[in-house]
């Protein structure tokens, strides 16, 4: 196995505390760092595994959990930690893993899960659906679909994401979260394959040849994926479409190095805007 063979790979530095007295990780941490590679998997199918589950009517049970060690990883190794799904039964799903340091392999494994009813305890045939996204991703297709439009096509998926971001999670008053502009700025969703909205965002027409983004959300179990990347992305292509020749940004201070990396630069001091800490960036198009 090489690191080449997965889609999934979760990254991890060796803590202090996962080393045993021979200086080496205890044996059993090997399976926290899978554990965590299927969390990466789930969130690289686009799939909020809780909400999921609860869609689909089922949950995922550990059958089995095999490991064979090859060599040993130390304190302060970068590690890649890969997952794939190798097979589907009717009602099992068995994963390969293997942790790399570099090109090394140290460890692999075998996991096989169970699907079954939540509450019975009872096995059950694998969704057609979530069979369907775990074939569909393993053959390197895209879990997630960009779309693009008004606030009257967007709002049933682009409200309540923000009422969970904005003023359930970060507390921001209802009548700061929603305003008039709405009606009249381009929304961008991001929505996996049970129809579920995952990231969004606005962009508004600020004055003449200038827009200004806004609103960006991303569901908090998906943070860490390419979501708010690629809404940005096509709020971005919007805007060159459209003929603009910068947009405006009122970045979250926590966001900064985010909006930095695709070119935004911060203009102006930082302001409490909802009480939250804000920056004000500028991207030349």
């Amino acid at each position: 196995m090489t690191p080449s063979d997965f889609r999934v790979k979760h990254r991890l530095r060796v803590r202090w505390a996962e080393v045993d007295i021979q200086k080496i990780v205890f044996n059993g941490h090997y399976l926290m760092y899978f554990d965590n590679a299927i969390a990466d998997y789930w969130r690289a199918l686009a799939l909020p595994y809780e909400l999921t589950m609860h869609q689909l009517g089922g949950d995922l049970f550990v059958k089995k959990a095999a490991l064979e060690y090859h060599a040993s990883a130390e304190m302060d190794d970068w590690l890649d930690v890969c997952m794939k799904c190798e097979r589907m039964g009717n009602s099992s799903l068995t994963y390969t893993g293997a942790i790399f340091r570099g090109d090394e392999l140290l460890v692999s494994c075998e996991m096989v899960y169970v699907y079954a009813n939540p509450v019975l305890k009872k096995s059950q045939p694998i969704p057609t659906p979530l069979r369907d996204m775990i074939l569909g991703f393993e053959a390197g297709q895209d879990m997630v679909q960009m779309r693009q439009g008004s606030w009257a096509e967007l709002q049933t998926l682009a409200a309540p994401l923000r009422t969970q971001v904005f003023v359930q999670e970060q507390k921001v008053p209802q009548e700061l979260e929603w305003d008039s502009e709405d009606a009249t700025a381009i929304h961008v969703v991001a929505v996996n394959r049970l129809g579920t909205a995952l990231a969004t965002g606005r962009l508004i027409q600020h004055a003449p040849g200038v827009s200004r983004l806004g609103r960006m959300a991303v569901m908090k179990v998906m943070r860490g994926s390419d979501l708010g990347k690629r809404v940005l992305q096509t709020l971005i292509a919007a805007a060159k479409t459209r003929g603009d020749r910068e947009i405006l940004i009122h970045a979250q201070c926590s966001a900064q190095t985010f909006y930095a990396k695709v070119g935004f630069v911060a203009e102006g001091d930082v302001f409490d805007e909802a009480g939250i800490a804000h920056v004000p960036m500028r991207l030349s198009l």
